[in-house]
This record gives structure tokens, sequence and C-alpha cells, in this order.
């Protein structure tokens, strides 16, 4: 019969164990978090509305009344006035789209429909989502004009991009009726909106047109489309169509026709939320 092999020893004596136990390391995806911020992301709500539910008991977690100190993990069941919320807990990938919107065109369908105008699935609706997710645009154009728009399904990267765009120098083409004077063009790019704020505007000029119709470029930082448009109208021009063709890197390509859209690459993406705001000029 043959011996067992002996068990080795350390100096004192004392058996050493060949494989010593291995220590779990916590999964960061399991880490709890607050209620407020695993909906937000989610895109079911913004955090200030999941807050609103929370103090009005209409939020439920694994079937208690969740509380505004309420955290959460994968496995918990939530449920929003008995109805049962698909969210995950743990982080995925963000998905970031880039749209090319119809001037006129609404993000979402109206509430409404007619037998003339039903309702049917807009650009919003038409973009790949998964179960209890909703989209977020990011300084949407007006609906009366269009352009580049972008989106996101998570709603704490939408805050984040929302105070990205105030930094970023975006590119318009503006329609007006008639050619602008030298004077006019002077007080568009004094950047002087009606509030009294102030656009910094980098460069306005010709871009040809049509018959009485006559394109515009403005560049300029952290404008949104409405100031673009009231930047126009408040030095006398009539304005028919504000186009967004430049967001910060992101150029609306000829190849992405109107009503389409694509998905922002890593990137992409990083180049957007890594935007930090210049210092001001002494």
């Amino acid at each position: 019969m043959r011996a067992a092999a002996p068990r080795s020893r350390g100096a004192a004596g004392g058996v050493r164990a060949r494989h010593p136990p291995r220590r779990s390391e916590p999964d960061p995806a399991h880490s709890p978090e607050r209620l407020q911020k695993v909906l937000s992301r989610a895109g079911v709500a913004s955090r200030r509305e999941v807050e609103a539910w929370i103090r009005a008991g209409r939020l439920t977690v694994n079937g208690v009344v969740a509380t505004l100190g309420t955290r959460v993990t994968p496995p918990d069941e939530l449920r929003l006035d008995g109805r049962r919320l698909h969210a995950r807990v743990a982080r995925d990938e963000a998905r970031v789209f880039v749209l090319h919107r119809s001037p006129g065109e609404p993000l979402r369908a109206s509430a409404t429909g007619t037998a003339a105008s039903p309702l049917r699935p807009l650009l919003l609706e038409r973009l790949p989502r998964r179960s209890g997710r909703r989209f977020v645009a990011v300084s949407p154009m007006p609906r009366t004009d269009g352009g580049l728009e972008l989106v996101t399904s998570d709603g704490e990267l939408a805050a984040r991009l929302q105070r990205a765009v105030r930094a970023l120098t975006s590119e318009f083409g503006v329609r007006v009726r008639g050619e602008l004077s030298d004077l006019q063009l002077r007080g568009i790019l004094g950047g002087t909106l009606d509030s009294g704020a102030q656009l910094a505007v980098e460069r306005c000029e010709s871009a040809g047109g049509e018959a009485a119709n006559r394109w515009y470029i403005l560049r300029a930082r952290g404008a949104s489309g409405k100031e673009v448009r009231q930047l126009f109208e408040r030095h006398g021009a009539l304005v028919s169509r504000v186009l967004r063709t430049h967001l910060g890197p992101l150029t609306l390509e000829r190849t992405l026709r109107r009503g389409q859209f694509r998905q922002l690459t890593a990137q992409e993406l990083s180049a957007l939320v890594t935007t930090r705001e210049p210092a001001d000029a002494p």
C-alpha cells in the first residue's frame, strides 16, 4: 500500500496550504445605487420626476415603498403604481444617436391624430430601443427648424451632454428673406440676445441663395437653434429656416439623409463629454 505524500511544513512546523483561499472581489455592477440615479440612467424619467414619484409613494422595491435614500441592485424588482419597470440597475453601454431632422418634423408624434394627418412613428419612435427606455434630445432644435439632432437613452448622460453643449462651437445655416445689410451683420456678430445674454459669435457670412431667399452661415459657441433665430430676428431679418450642420466635433454628413440616424462611435462620444469650457479672456 502506497504511503501518502507528506505535507509541506513551514519554519514553525505548521502545515502550509498548497493553494491559499481566494478572496472574492466585489462586482461594481452589483453595487447598490440610488433608485433615482438608476431610473434616470435607464431613461425612464429624470431624477426630479423619480424623486416626485418617491415622495408620492408610487415606487416600490421588492414590494416595499421606496424612500429618497433607497438603493437598489440588479435582482431587485422595481414597480411604479404596481407596474413593473424593466430598468437595468447595472450600467450598460450608453447609446447616443445623431439624427438628420427635417424642418417642421416633431421628434415625437402628437397626442392626437386626424384622418388627414394620422398618428405615425416619428424620429424618436423609429430609434432602436430597449424595454422601459425613452430617448432624450440634447439641446433640440425648435420644431419649425431642423438639421443635426443628438439624442440618448441614458438620462444621466443626457444631463452631462447638455452641459457640454454650452461649451461646444456649433454651426447653423440660416435662410432669410433678402440680403442682410452691413449694419444687420454687425449686430448679429455682436451676439446680443433679447434677454441681454451674449452669444459668442465667431463668424456670420453669406452662403448664396436663389430668388428672394438668401442663406447665411453662423458659427457660435454654446448657441441653441432658438437663440440663433432670435438673434437674426432681433436685427430685422425675416428668418424662414434654421438648420444645425455642426455640433462640436459632429458634422451632419451628406450621406445621412433626412429622417435617417446613426449611433455615435465611442470616440465621438468621448470627444463630446470631455469638452471643457475655455477660460474667460482677461
